[in-house]
């Protein structure tokens, strides 16, 4: 008989590894990313920079796509949904929101991380699309929750469009104030919370 214990199963998921090997691959991607783009840097430079196997990040990251996007969306993450962001006052929310979008963006290391091509903006769509908004209708609760967050990030995807990504010489043109204050009203009211409607019945 068999006594020995069951061996433990595998989660499912990109293993996450040990932290301190992980920041410092990223780090070391970071800034090979910055210094010669996305299609100039390899996974061996980075092991090297890093100074680990290059094995050790496929096995981590799967690939320099995944890789640069744990990049990229570290930075965001840091930026987006910290607790500077969704842990305060919920009345100043619109504010905190587009302040984290226009500091983030008007980073000049992130911008070059954001003239990466197409990597690049399906790093910026996944992010918006599975975190951002995730994080937004958590934030928000209640039975509107995913309407009222998905307004928000569609009001926040085109501020990051039409001044970043492919910006329009008026949006582009403004301070980051400025951007805040005009704004806030429609990044306010997508947030509010829908009244619910009355069921309306007509006489037979």
């Amino acid at each position: 008989m068999n006594n020995s214990a069951p061996a433990p199963a595998r989660t499912r998921g990109r293993p996450r590894g040990n932290p301190p090997t992980r920041e410092s691959i990223v780090s070391a991607a970071r800034t090979l990313f910055l210094q010669r783009g996305y299609r100039g840097t390899t996974l061996r430079a980075v092991a090297g920079t890093a100074g680990v196997d290059p094995a050790l990040i496929a096995y981590h990251f799967g690939s320099k796509k995944g890789l640069f996007a744990d990049v990229m969306q570290f930075q965001c993450a840091n930026a987006l949904v910290g607790d500077d962001v969704l842990g305060g006052d919920p009345a100043t929310l619109p504010e905190r929101l587009i302040d984290a979008v226009t500091d983030l963006w008007e980073d000049a290391d992130f911008r070059q991380l954001t003239a990466q091509g197409e990597e690049a903006a399906a790093v910026i769509r996944e992010y918006l699309e599975g975190e951002l908004l995730a994080r937004l209708v958590e934030f928000l609760g209640g039975r509107d929750a995913t309407a009222r967050a998905t307004a928000a990030v569609t009001i926040l995807g085109g501020l990051i469009y039409t001044r970043y990504l492919n910006p329009l010489p008026t949006p582009a043109s403004l301070a980051p104030s400025e951007t805040r204050h005009i704004l806030t009203p429609a990044l306010r009211a997508a947030l509010a919370q829908r009244p619910r409607t009355a069921a309306i019945t007509t006489a037979g």
